[in-house]
């Protein structure tokens, strides 16, 4: 039997106490968090350089096929879709599932190099799209190939 005016205490857990839980998660969500949106950076730089050597590698296999790399009126295209004036020697697709698209969505550019022996740049325009930039935004090339370079392969 219960006695008038007196209550019976509930166990849990005081209002100081859950906002004391709350600031301590806050804290160190603000100290984990830009180490792991730096890490998602790298990972998508990573992640192109691997489909550039990619692509690389398809153009090089055409090369074997055709005895030249694409033009710059063929681009990439030609790795999934023959010229008229090849098809009988073209033995493509070079990419499984037609060109794949950079880690930010937009697609890979191909510079030709001046010699048809040569295979030319294959990059990105990096996160921000646009040609430059600095950081995550910065344009991506694979084995230290830059902007001015003609292909790499002597």
């Amino acid at each position: 039997m219960r006695r008038p005016g007196l209550f019976r205490m509930r166990p849990g857990y005081s209002l100081m106490e859950v906002l004391i839980a709350v600031a301590i998660i806050a804290l160190l969500a603000a100290l984990i968090a830009p180490r792991l949106f730096g890490q998602l950076d790298s990972s998508q730089v990573t992640a192109a350089r691997t489909q550039i050597r990619m692509i690389e590698t398809a153009l090089d296999t055409l090369r074997l096929d055709v005895g030249r790399y694409p033009t710059e009126e063929e681009g990439l295209a030609m790795l999934v879709t023959p010229p008229a004036d090849l098809i009988d020697i073209w033995n493509g697709p070079y990419l499984d599932g037609g060109l794949p698209r950079d880690p930010w969505g937009t697609p890979f550019q191909y510079r030709p190099a001046s010699s048809p022996s040569r295979r030319g740049v294959v990059y990105s325009f990096g996160a921000d799209g646009q040609p430059g930039g600095e950081g995550s935004a910065a344009d991506i090339y694979s084995r230290g190939a830059g902007p001015d370079d003609d292909g790499g392969q002597s």
